[in-house]
């Protein structure tokens, strides 16, 4: 190792005095015009060889041609990156000025368009100024605007119940405007009173039966039925619903308390529908439809509704208690409903200067017909001529929905209601209907309404009313 060291200072000093001797050489050949420079001295020389003593790897060729090699290719490349980074730089500017133009064109045409209906409202033309004057004085169709029957213009019955509607902002009048047939009240008697609430602690003085649903709704049945000339012998008593004026509405009086005490003050607050002709009755023989319908439910005491041969207040039947298989050999029921015909047919006009009297009854049948089948063997102790509906709780009768399903027996369980209550002339419905998930509810709805429920029970009035419920037959 030592010998190898001092050849290499050996040959670095050999270096440095041939690096001398070209000094001295180049020093001799200089132009006559660097004369004037000074020459290094030999101290100066040798202070330059200490401060950078270069090693011989230095001036080998090869150590420094490589990485200029390097440097160029390097070079090129970053030349390559700034000029495709300029581009994309440039895509991106153009997108941003196509974007920007778009949105100034868009907003031009909405100035433009809010400008023109600026206009239209300050110079609209004659048809824009009749339609939003009609009707108001001084103006085209001054006092046409409304008809004596419009209360519930453009109204379409549903075939809903209201469940405890007194709840609602406004009793009565949310469920109409809804267009529900049905809505429920509960009575409590209290100082020979009957007054509406879920429980005794919501109970107030001003909250009757009288003031919530019975006054209300003779009203609306005045305004509906007006006496004018057009009408003067006119036997048809309208409904509440103008686009459907044999629809009748049914109030559920839910029996809070003894049904055998409350029984007598309710009877004596309908008497002022009774008088006018607005309550569906039985008179022994025959329903004589109205457009009021009252039926009893809870502690309402079937003794007391079927004690009498002519009655107004009709019963809740259990619809659990009329589950029936289904069974093709079965006859035909002998219950059934009246049709609209038959109810346009025996509606009557009240008389404005004397209690009302019903219609004739149709002539009895003759002999010669044969009678109607007997009915099948079970409970047939409900019958249109006492009851109205069959109901029963949905979560007690069916039971509950796993996964959100019905199963084959759940499903075989609400025909047999259906069916059963059918047979009899009564009409379905189910309370305690599951509300929540919204989804899950609407589901079992549409299920209930594909078999042949009469009614839905209904908390959400709006939810109610966005679908509808009606049985379609096709695809249309």
């Amino acid at each position: 190792m030592a010998s190898k060291r001092n050849q290499d200072d050996e040959s670095g000093a050999s270096l440095l005095g041939s690096m001398s001797e070209q000094r001295s050489l180049s020093a001799t050949h200089l132009p006559e015009d660097t004369e004037a420079l000074d020459p290094l001295s030999d101290d100066e020389v040798e202070g330059l060889s200490r401060r950078r003593t270069p090693r011989w790897r230095d001036y080998i060729p090869s150590m420094h041609e490589e990485p200029r090699r390097r440097t160029g290719r390097q070079v090129s490349e970053s030349t390559d990156e700034k000029s495709i980074g300029g581009r994309k730089r440039g895509h991106y500017r153009t997108c941003i000025k196509v974007v920007f133009w778009v949105l100034v064109v868009l907003g031009v045409f909405n100035i433009v368009g809010f400008f023109v209906s600026l206009g239209r409202l300050l110079w609209g033309n004659d048809l824009d100024r009749i339609l939003s004057d009609w009707g108001k004085p001084g103006h085209e169709g001054e006092g046409l605007a409304k008809w004596p029957t419009d209360f519930s213009r453009d109204i379409m019955p549903i075939p809903c119940h209201s469940h405890n509607d007194y709840w609602r902002r406004v009793p009565l009048y949310d469920a109409i405007s809804a267009g529900c047939i049905s809505v429920e009240a509960d009575i409590w008697l209290f100082d020979d009173e009957l007054y509406v609430g879920h429980d005794t602690s919501s109970l107030t003085r001003n909250r009757t039966l009288r003031n919530l649903y019975l006054n209300p709704i003779v009203d609306i049945l005045e305004k509906q039925n007006p006496s004018t000339n057009f009408t003067p012998e006119s036997n048809t008593i309208n409904g509440i619903f103008d686009t459907e004026p044999f629809q009748p509405l049914t109030l559920l009086i839910d029996f809070k308390m003894d049904g055998n005490t409350t029984w007598p003050y309710l009877v004596n607050q309908l008497e002022p529908l009774l008088q006018r002709g607005y309550l569906t009755t039985f008179n022994g023989t025959d329903i004589l439809p109205g457009p009021v319908i009252i039926v009893g439910t809870g502690n309402t005491p079937f003794h007391l509704v079927t004690a009498n041969t002519t009655r107004h207040i009709f019963f809740d039947a259990p619809l659990d208690e009329m589950w029936e298989d289904d069974d093709p050999s079965s006859e035909e029921s002998p219950f059934k409903e009246p049709s609209s015909k038959v109810m346009r047919s025996t509606y009557k006009k009240r008389h404005r200067d004397g209690p009302s009297e019903f219609l004739p009854h149709p002539p009895p049948p003759n002999p010669s017909t044969p009678s109607p089948p007997a009915p099948p063997p079970g409970n047939n102790t409900y019958t249109p001529q006492n009851s109205y509906y069959a109901s029963v709780s949905f979560g007690k009768a069916v039971g509950r929905m796993w996964r959100n399903q019905l199963s084959a027996s759940q499903l075989n369980i609400i025909r047999g209601h259906i069916r059963g209550a059918h047979r009899r002339g009564l009409k379905a419905r189910y309370w305690d209907l599951p509300n929540w998930p919204i989804g899950f509810r609407n589901h079992v709805w549409d299920i209930l309404v594909k078999e042949g429920i009469d009614l839905l029970n209904v908390d959400d009035l709006k939810g109610a009313t966005k679908v509808d419920w009606r049985k379609r037959e096709g695809w249309f």
